[in-house]
């Protein structure tokens, strides 16, 4: 009765039934999972928020496929204080990044063909792919203790073949939190463009940035001459996923992206799934992004500043090099699993983190913390996760 592309296994493992038999029995949890950031504690302009959302000019039904003209010029003019010049033709809104995704997919791509995302990586992206009757391709991500992470190019284009219609770049990259570099974007496009292949860039923690580095991309717009797809949104720009908003920038090769948002634009015609409210907003919310952003980050140095002291003298523990986000990649040198650890930390530790394997790390002994908790629940968290495990 139901199609294959939903047939994915749902069966709970051991760290999901032990969570749900702590949180039944009311045990107080140290989350260093979460990503919602409406609920660590920031400070929102809620009035202003409303108000921007709740313009009776909302009460006007006016369908735009490529979404509302005044939102698209709000989304240049983000573009514009990066730097970047952005025609607002070229912005074709959605209401998530999730969705984004879907619509270049099947835009690209037909049943059976191939995308190479990359690995470590988000696991949604294998899950939206399959989707789309679309099948999801790994290339590695290296890691070296000087550089941090890089692309390995060699793999990646061993990948390529026939059915591969598009590569994606998350940039930076969740959970490692890694920049592309220029070279590295230059070599990419190049191989887009001998492959005739398109270029989806995932920028949607690309304002998080930990120091600046002259040789990291902070978006791919304008810097990439393959047909090249930029994604982002306000679920992480605004800290607001609730709002539903996100949006992609056509960039890159001319002529293939003249033909890409005809079809974009009759693609999102059928959809016109962005909500009046949100794009009336659009330009008020996104003057709000400075103050959220500021929070944010005071609290991902707190969190950083915690973890690297604590860490410092603990010879089997390290975090790895992160250039930006709100993830950190932690690895542990001992003899314990990935799952065996995750779960005896929330047995024993009422401590919760993410096992390396959900993000495909290529072997066991890593964790992913968020840095978003409050300062006192990642602290305590932290420092029992180093008193399990450290030595």
């Amino acid at each position: 009765m139901f199609s294959d592309r939903s047939n994915w296994d749902q069966h709970p493992n051991a760290l999901s039934i032990l969570l749900q038999n702590k949180t039944s029995r009311g045990d107080a949890i140290l989350d260093l999972t979460v990503s919602n950031p409406t609920r660590i504690g920031l400070d929102y302009d809620v009035g202003e928020i409303l108000a921007a959302l709740s313009q009776p000019r909302s009460m006007t039904y006016e369908p735009d496929p490529r979404g509302l003209m005044q939102a698209r010029e709000a989304i240049a003019a983000y573009y514009a204080d990066h730097g970047e010049d952005v025609d607002s033709d070229a912005v074709f809104l959605t209401a998530s990044t999730s969705e984004a995704y879907s619509i270049l997919f099947k835009l690209l791509g037909n049943p059976g063909d191939e995308i190479l995302i990359p690995k470590p990586g988000y696991p949604l992206l294998s899950y939206l792919a399959c989707f789309e009757g679309l099948n999801a391709v790994s290339y590695p991500l290296r890691y070296d203790d000087r550089k941090g992470w890089s692309m390995d190019m060699d793999v990646l284009q061993a990948l390529i073949n026939p059915k591969t219609k598009a590569i994606v770049l998350v940039n930076p990259n969740n959970p490692t939190g890694s920049y592309v570099r220029r070279r590295e974007l230059t070599e990419l496009g190049q191989v887009c463009r001998d492959n005739g292949l398109a270029l989806i860039v995932d920028e949607v923690f690309s304002d998080f940035m930990a120091a600046e580095n002259p040789d990291r991309v902070q978006t791919a717009v304008n810097h990439s001459n393959a047909l090249t797809f930029v994604l982002n949104g306000f679920s992480k720009t605004l800290a607001l996923p609730q709002v539903k908003l996100g949006w992609i920038v056509v960039t890159g090769d001319p002529d293939l992206s003249v033909k890409a948002m005809s079809r974009l634009e009759m693609m999102l015609d059928f959809y016109l799934s962005s909500s009046a409210p949100v794009q009336y907003a659009a330009k008020r919310l996104l003057q709000q992004r400075q103050m959220i952003q500021r929070q944010i980050f005071s609290r991902i140095a707190s969190n950083t500043s915690f973890l690297e002291e604590q860490i410092a003298t603990i010879s089997n523990i390290r975090s790895l090099i992160r250039e930006a986000g709100w993830y950190a990649a932690i690895e542990i040198s001992d003899a314990v699993s990935d799952e065996n650890r995750v779960v005896q930390l929330l047995d024993q530790d009422n401590t919760l983190v993410h096992p390396g394997y959900f993000y495909d790390f290529h072997r066991d002994g890593f964790l992913v913390v968020s840095l978003l908790p409050p300062v006192d629940i990642f602290s305590a968290g932290i420092t029992r996760l180093i008193a399990r495990f450290g030595g």
